[in-house]
This record gives structure tokens, C-alpha cells and sequence, in this order.
């Protein structure tokens, strides 16, 4: 297919030096989205389908042009399929099956200098077997005629029917097929949802007090809520005239070991922070996340000093942000107040706020700042503090 899609582009001494595609279309055709073929090729993977450290493409082989879009064929060598994606970059300089071409090669890639049009939707789609209706690279082309891709089971050759009667057959064989089989994201959600599922993981307060596994829950809960005592994050207030209070709900979560064994039950209280009003329980909600070339750079500096390298978790983080709006919420669940208070008001920032995460970045902005470090003005996640001339 990539050869006679680059010979038809190839100007012929014999129609007079043009191209083919010329001759048909009568228009030159473009030649800029044009590439070594098997060469080394990288596949975007959107933002929305990986995680924080996951890679930013796929490593691949290039092995042509889709016909009716502007996109690239590329063999995946993760997954061993055929991808047609228009979010691709090339290697040219190097062979795309080359023992050491790796999916890690692809942070080096600048997807932001990729020029794509503005109907590049961004996702990669694996190849299947079906009618297309869209427009090949070249602008003014007409849609290529029907193939038959494959013979329907069960028919043998001496008991055809017409052609029209097979190319019909086959047509809705394999738009059955295409309906049949879900894509992979979907594939990986259903996977998700069933593992959620199988978890047993209550979705209400009253299903987790009142379900077999109700001790656990129960005792996950009381942790939360004395958590919450212990640093001060709720007080008994009365709504002020003219605030509004928002509703909470309790989250549960099963923690798990390697082998699948239970750890520990968790049960968080969040707000519903979709409830809140601009201007009068938030404001700002921006806050900063470090950038990985930051993070790379760090452990190749300490590993080039030979330094150590700690880590820690701040459990709970939010709840020790101090919050600077007065924002209400009404009692959650299980909690009982003395006297006549109808609502909590937030001295610290829970889970589901709006701006929970801007609170805690500046929470830990001063504490770092007053032992001395200082952020860094190329990234403000990155702190540094002179010590002993070093």
C-alpha cells in the first residue's frame, strides 16, 4: 500500500512527466507530510489516557499513509497492532526496528511542535476492517471504491452469489464486526469498573454502616472523623444570612497489598465542592504541580554528587491547609453536635474543595520558606537551601 501510494505521486516519463495522482485529480499532490518509510516513530498518547508518569508516546514503525485521512500507518511494538494516528513523530534517521528504540525515547520528542489541522482530534485508532467515508491526504480527492476484504464463512467458491450480493454481505459482516468489538480504551474502562466492582466498595454512608464488612467501615470512619478533631478542620457554627452551605459525603476506599490481600479499609470525608460559588466560598484555585524534567533533573544531579535521596508522604495533606474564605458545610453523616449548631464551618481544607490544593501548596510554601529553602523561579515546586557553602 505505501508503495503505490508513493509511486502514484512519482512523476512517469510516459504521461508526459507527471504523476499519476496528477493525471486523475488534476492537481499536483503534496509531498510535505511525506516520510522515510520504517523509520523510527513515536505515537502521542493524550493526556487523558495516561497517568502523571507515564510516557508520552509509544515507540513505533512507520508503514504508510491512511488513504482517506490525513494520518499515519504505525505498527505498534508495544501492542503489536497497526495504528492509524495523525499525533506521530518521526526518527528518520533511524530504523524503526532497531533493538534500541524504546517507548522512553519518546520523552525527547516535542509533540507541541507537531503541525496538525484543527479537525486532529489527538487520539490514535487501531485499524479495522470497514467502509470509510472521509478524504484521503489530498484535498478534492473522491472517496476510493469498496474492496472486499475477505470472504464471509461458509460460502464456498462454486455457490457465490453476484459480486453485489457478496460486496452487501461482507459490508454488513463487518460493520457488525466494527459494533461488535469495543475499542481499547473502552476495553481498559470496563476492566476498571469490573475490578471496582468486584472491591465491594460501598457508595453510601448507609450501605457501608449496615453491609457485612460494617465493623471495618465502621472503624474506618471513626479514624477519619477523629483525624479531623485532632487538627482542628471542622467547627460547630451557624450559617451566616446570605452564605450558602455545602454538602459532604463520605468516600470508601479498600487498600490493598502486592498480593491482592487487604490492607486496610479507608473511609475519607470530601466535600462537594461543585456546590460552591464564585467570589463568595473561593476564589483562586490554581496550584502548582512539579514539571518531570524537574524531577529528572534532580536525580541526575544527586546521582552525578552521589547524594541521597529521601521521600515522604504527608498523609492528609489537605487537612492541614488553612483556609482563607469562609466556606460552610452541613453535618456529614455520623456526626452528632452539642447544642444548637446546624452547620460546620472549615478551618482547615478538606478533600473536593475547589481550592483545597492551592491551600496546602501555600501551606507548605511557608513552612519550606521559614526553614530557609527558597523556590526556584524556573519551577516553584523545586526548593533550594544553601548549606555550609554548598
Amino acid at each position: 500500500m505505501a508503495a503505490i501510494y508513493i509511486k502514484n505521486r512519482l512523476p512517469s516519463p510516459k504521461i508526459d512527466h507527471k504523476t499519476p495522482f496528477e493525471i486523475v485529480y488534476k492537481s499536483k499532490p503534496s509531498v510535505k507530510h511525506m516520510r522515510v518509510f520504517g523509520c523510527r516513530a513515536f505515537i502521542l498518547t493524550p493526556r487523558e489516557k495516561r497517568l502523571k508518569w507515564d510516557p508520552k508516546a509509544r515507540a513505533g514503525v512507520f508503514m504508510g499513509y491512511e488513504e482517506v485521512s490525513k494520518a499515519y500507518r504505525v505498527y505498534d511494538l508495544d501492542t503489536g497492532q497497526v495504528v492509524i494516528s495523525r499525533d506521530v513523530n518521526f526518527d528518520e534517521s533511524a530504523f524503526g526496528l532497531s533493538p534500541l528504540t524504546t517507548t522512553e525515547d519518546a520523552d525527547d520528542i516535542d509533540f507541541d511542535s507537531l503541525d496538525l489541522d484543527d479537525e486532529a482530534t489527538g487520539q490514535a485508532q487501531y485499524k479495522q476492517t470497514g467502509k470509510h467515508k472521509s478524504r484521503p491526504h489530498d484535498e478534492g480527492v473522491p472517496d476510493p471504491p469498496t474492496r472486499t476484504m475477505r470472504q464471509r464463512p461458509g460460502l464456498e467458491e462454486s455457490s457465490a452469489p453476484d459480486n453485489h450480493t457478496t460486496h452487501r454481505e461482507e459490508d454488513e459482516e463487518t460493520k457488525n464486526a466494527d459494533a461488535s468489538t469495543p475499542p481499547v480504551f473502552w476495553r481498559a474502562s470496563a476492566n476498571a469498573i469490573e475490578t471496582a466492582v468486584d472491591l465491594s466498595e460501598p457508595s453510601t454512608f448507609e450501605a457501608a454502616v449496615s453491609g457485612p464488612d460494617q465493623v471495618h467501615w465502621r472503624e474506618a470512619i471513626r479514624t477519619e472523623l477523629e483525624s479531623m478533631r485532632l487538627r482542628e478542620v471542622l467547627r460547630a457554627a451557624k450559617l451566616p444570612k446570605g452564605h450558602c452551605a455545602i454538602g459532604t459525603k463520605c468516600v470508601f476506599k479498600i487498600k490493598r497489598k502486592a498480593d491482592g490481600s487487604i490492607d486496610k479499609y479507608k473511609a475519607r470525608l470530601v466535600a462537594k465542592g461543585f456546590k460552591q460559588q464564585y467570589g463568595m466560598d473561593y476564589t483562586e484555585t490554581f496550584s502548582p504541580v512539579v514539571k518531570y524534567v524537574t524531577l529528572r533533573m534532580v536525580i541526575a544531579v544527586a546521582n552525578y554528587f552521589g547524594w541521597t535521596i529521601d521521600q515522604l508522604d504527608v498523609v492528609t495533606a489537605f487537612l492541614y491547609g488553612v483556609m482563607k474564605e469562609q466556606v460552610f458545610c452541613v453535618i456529614p453523616e455520623g456526626v452528632e453536635l452539642e447544642g444548637s449548631f446546624d452547620y460546620l464551618e472549615l478551618v482547615k481544607a478538606i478533600y473536593g474543595l475547589k481550592q483545597a490544593s492551592r491551600v496546602w501548596n501555600e501551606t507548605f510554601d511557608e513552612f519550606v520558606c521559614a526553614i530557609g529553602f527558597q523556590a526556584s523561579s524556573l519551577d516553584p515546586c523545586l526548593y533550594e537551601r544553601i548549606v555550609e557553602g554548598q
